[in-house]
């Protein structure tokens, strides 16, 4: 009777810490702020155009594309079990505010053959797609030409499962940590919108995806004051 009872005490425990580790999800740790609240998609936006399309819209046109795209992605994004969900059917979702310098956590998983990214500043991309199809593995600046692009080494967990990403991003340096292993180590980060420039020192965050249904969780931000 008493092996019985500690079973049953045992079970008991492994239930109450999984109820634990499900409550933890979408709450941030300390210093940092969620993005996501696990039940809304409160606080983003569809995306309009690019940094420098959207720069030269006047306010009004700028109000009107935008309401479009909210409602794009309204269809085409939804949250489902504490996630924000896409359908692969419409554009990327983006932070209804801009950001400049911060470090950033999330939590993605993807299908066979999926291939997503990260948008910082509203630029491309910190990578992320299957790592049985594209070898070289997820968290690389995929769009760099003159600098490096690729991550120092695969860390993605097999499809289907959970991985988290960790980016800081400072200036025009990007440092990006896969699952715990530091994937690329302050990386210059170009600007794929015009080339002959710096990146943006400000812009929006936005997950990405090409065709292909993929879930986010755990998406928390805390800005890192500049200097001067």
């Amino acid at each position: 009777m008493k092996s019985l009872a500690s079973i049953g005490l045992i079970a008991v425990f492994f239930v109450l810490c999984g109820a634990v580790a499900d409550a933890a999800d979408n709450v941030p740790p300390e210093g940092f702020v969620a993005l996501f609240d696990g039940k809304t998609l409160d606080g983003w936006k569809g995306l309009v155009g690019n940094p420098k399309s959207r720069a030269a819209m006047s306010p009004e046109q700028l109000a009107e594309a935008q309401k479009k795209a909210d409602e794009v992605m309204r269809a085409h994004w939804s949250v489902a079990d504490g996630a924000l969900v896409f359908d692969g059917k419409g554009r990327a979702l983006c932070t209804a505010k801009d950001y400049g310098d911060f470090e950033f956590y999330v939590d993605w998983k993807i299908l066979p053959k999926g291939d997503s990214g990260i948008y910082l500043r509203g630029t491309p991309q910190v990578q992320i797609w299957d790592p049985g199809h594209w070898k070289i593995g997820s968290g690389g600046l995929y769009n760099n030409k003159k600098n490096p692009s690729k991550p120092s080494r695969p860390a993605d967990r097999p499809v289907g499962q959970r991985n988290r990403f960790r980016i800081r991003m400072v200036g025009d340096k990007v440092s990006v940590w896969l699952n715990g292993h530091l994937v690329v180590d302050k990386g210059v980060m170009e600007n794929y919108w015009d080339r002959d420039r710096p990146i943006y020192p400000t812009g929006q965050i936005e997950l990405q995806n090409h065709g292909n249904t993929l879930w986010f969780r755990n998406v928390f931000i805390k800005e890192i004051p500049r200097k001067g």
